[in-house]
C-alpha cells in the first residue's frame, strides 16, 4: 500500500494537513487578506477590541492585530523550514559518515556531538544569537545550529544498523565504492525516519524562534512575528488580551498541526506496521 494511502487512513494527520494547509494558504495571501497594512500605526485607534472595524482587534500603536497575525505566520513557518533546513542539511552528512566509516572519526564526532547534547536546545540557540547580533536571520541560524546534534545522532543510528544488512556486504563484494553505496543502500534507510523527525522538529523551530523573538533576540519591531507580538502585548494582558492571545493560538495550531502530521507519518513509514 502507498504511504500516500495510509496515510490518509489516519485522522490526526489528516487533521494536520489541514491545519497546516490553512495556515500555509493563510501566509501566502496575506498581502491579499490583510485589512490593513501590518506595520502602520494609528494612535487614535489603540487598543480597539475585536469587531467590525478590527477583526481581532488594534495593539499599543493602533497596528491592526488581525493584519500582523497573517503576515507573522509568513515569517513563522519561513523561520521553522530554514531553521530544520539547515539542521538537516549540517546534521545528516555527519550523520552519515560518521555512522558509516566509525573507528576514530565516528568516536570524535560523537564526543563533540555528546557535549552539544548535555546542552537544552533552547539553551544552546539562546548562546548562539547572543554571540551574534539579535535579528530573525541568526535565529534561524542558531535554531538550525542547535538542532543539528539530533539530527547527526538520529542518522548515524540508523546508519549503523543498514550498513550491517546483507545487500551492502553484497555490494561491497561486487566492487561498489563507499559513495554508491552510500547513495543507494544506505541512504533510502535515512530517509523514513529523517522526514518524520523534521516534520516533528518544524514544531520545535518554531517554538524555539518566537521565545527567543520573545526575549528580544528574534525578529526587531517593528516585524509582525508572533513570538515578538507575544511579548509586546504581555504587559495589556487585563485590558487588551487580543494583542497575545491571537498570535498564540497562531503558535499552538502550527505546532499542533506539525506535530499531528510527524506522528501520522511515524506510523505510515515505519515498516513493522506495513499490512
Amino acid at each position: 500500500m502507498s504511504v500516500a494511502r495510509r496515510l490518509t487512513r489516519q485522522r490526526g494527520a489528516l487533521v494536520g494537513i489541514a491545519i497546516l494547509a490553512l495556515l500555509a494558504l493563510l501566509a501566502v495571501a496575506a498581502p491579499w487578506l490583510s485589512p490593513r497594512d501590518p506595520i502602520r500605526t494609528a494612535p487614535r485607534a489603540a487598543l480597539q477590541a475585536p469587531g467590525a472595524a478590527y477583526w481581532l482587534g488594534s495593539d499599543q500603536l493602533g497596528r491592526d492585530v488581525a493584519s500582523r497575525v497573517l503576515h507573522g505566520a509568513r515569517i513563522s513557518l519561513t523561520v521553522g523550514l530554514i531553521s530544520v533546513s539547515i539542521a538537516v542539511g549540517l546534521g545528516a552528512p555527519i550523520g552519515l559518515v560518521s555512522g558509516f566509516y566509525g573507528g576514530r572519526l565516528d568516536a570524535l564526532v560523537m564526543r563533540v556531538i555528546d557535549v552539544l547534547l548535555a546542552f537544552p536546545g533552547i539553551l544552546l540557540a539562546l548562546a548562539i544569537v547572543s554571540v551574534l547580533t539579535p535579528g530573525l536571520t541568526n535565529v534561524m541560524l542558531a535554531v538550525g545550529l542547535s538542532a543539528v546534534p539530533t539530527y547527526a545522532r538520529l542518522v548515524r543510528a540508523t546508519v549503523l544498523s543498514a550498513r550491517e544488512n546483507l545487500y551492502v556486504e553484497a555490494a561491497r563484494a561486487l566492487g561498489s565504492r563507499d559513495p554508491a553505496i552510500l547513495r543507494r543502500d544506505i541512504l533510502p534507510n535515512v530517509v523514513a525516519p529523517l522526514v518524520v523527525t523534521a516534520t516533528l522538529g518544524l514544531g520545535t523551530a518554531i517554538l524555539a524562534a518566537a521565545a527567543l523573538s520573545f526575549l528580544g533576540l528574534g525578529s526587531q519591531p517593528p516585524q509582525p512575528e508572533w513570538g515578538r507580538m507575544l511579548s509586546e502585548g504581555r504587559d495589556y494582558l487585563r485590558e487588551a488580551w487580543w494583542i497575545s492571545t491571537f498570535p498564540g493560538l497562531g503558535i499552538m495550531l502550527t505546532v499542533l498541526g506539525m506535530n499531528l502530521l510527524g506522528d501520522g507519518l511515524r506510523d505510515v513509514l515505519d515498516p513493522r506496521l506495513e499490512v
